[in-house]
């Protein structure tokens, strides 16, 4: 219950924010803020839902480590794939 009550108060923080930026910046209306903070709300909400997420064997959700190129950030030491082939510039 208190999860979900602090994920609402967060969107609707997020909308309050982008209702009040939007508005002034791009110098709108009551009606087109309402509009843009209410259609923004949610593609925000998606865009940091998407992140590679990991659940490990208790439930927990954990980021992933993986870099998006698949090489593994814990072993930073290790070369790339390109890295170990010789190249040559002319």
């Amino acid at each position: 219950m208190r999860t979900k009550a602090k994920k609402i108060s967060l969107v609707a923080c997020l909308f309050l924010f982008l209702f009040v930026v939007i508005g002034n910046a791009l110098h709108l209306n009551p009606a087109g803020a309402f509009l843009a903070a209410a259609t923004g709300t949610p593609l925000l909400i998606y865009v940091f839902n998407r992140r590679p997420a990991t659940t490990t064997m208790n439930g927990k959700v954990l980021r992933s480590t993986a870099c998006t190129d698949g090489r593994d950030q814990e072993h930073g030491d290790r070369p790339a794939g390109w890295e170990d082939q010789s190249v040559s510039r002319q």
